[in-house]
């Protein structure tokens, strides 16, 4: 059997060598391994070794060919061809909530002081972490919760419905964020400490409602990380 893959152009590629990678917990190992194939039977693969750092590098090569070049602007944080991550500065948006208690649902459709923000999409996962202060953060800088509703510990976003761009790349990270605060806020995910606050979620966004003022930031819980852990980590725990 002959495998045949197009990839963004009008080269053919055929199947020459597989990649088996064996897993426990946290603890990995990859053999390569060459395809060969039979005129009258299905392909097989050969005996494996172990993966060599220069077959890497081509693999990594051939792979980072079908992302486009592009120029990032100030605000993008990182980039792989994995993810992308980039802050938001303080600013007053708009917050929908869909709760069904009466307390909540009177705080829908307001505007409200929001901290300076950290975003970092995953695959098709989205990720939020808050900063203390107004500027561009570095890989030291200590991160905060996020404090909203439909986010966990690990900062990921319960997307439900909401409506994200099909496109991951720096000029469709904006399209993330304004999909992120047009949805409405439902639910506390997991045990996550959304605020310091001392009214919780509710009342910390109820003492701000229609407000001008800056966020308080000292009601911000800290999340125990650090910039440069949540993108190498790329939101996991």
């Amino acid at each position: 059997m002959d495998v045949h893959v197009r990839i963004g152009d009008n080269r053919i590629f055929a199947l020459k060598q597989a990649v088996l990678v064996y897993q426990e917990g946290n603890r990995a190992f990859a053999t390569l391994h060459e395809v060969k194939s039979q005129p009258d039977g299905p392909s097989y693969l050969c005996a494996g070794q172990s993966v060599t750092t220069g077959f890497l590098e081509t693999l990594a090569k051939g792979l980072g060919a079908s992302m486009a070049a592009e120029v990032l602007p100030e605000y993008v944080l990182a980039r792989t061809p994995e993810l992308i991550a980039w802050w938001s500065r303080a600013q007053a948006r708009l917050m929908f909530f869909g709760d069904a208690e009466p307390k909540t649902r009177s705080l829908c459709g307001k505007m409200y002081p929001h901290p300076a923000l950290v975003f970092m999409i995953r695959g098709r996962e989205l990720f939020v972490r808050a900063l203390a202060e107004n500027r561009r953060p570095k890989a030291d800088t200590p991160l905060r919760n996020a404090p909203y509703w439909n986010t966990d510990t690990q900062g990921r976003v319960c997307l439900g419905s909401m409506r994200v761009p099909e496109e991951v790349s720096a000029s469709s990270v904006r399209g993330w964020e304004d999909a992120y605060f047009a949805s409405e806020f439902t639910h506390p995910s997991g045990e996550v400490r959304l605020t310091t606050h001392s009214g919780g979620f509710v009342g910390l966004w109820s003492s701000l409602a229609g407000r001008k003022r800056q966020f308080p930031v000292k009601f911000l819980a800290d999340s125990k990380q650090r910039l440069q852990e949540f993108i190498v980590r790329r939101g996991e725990a």
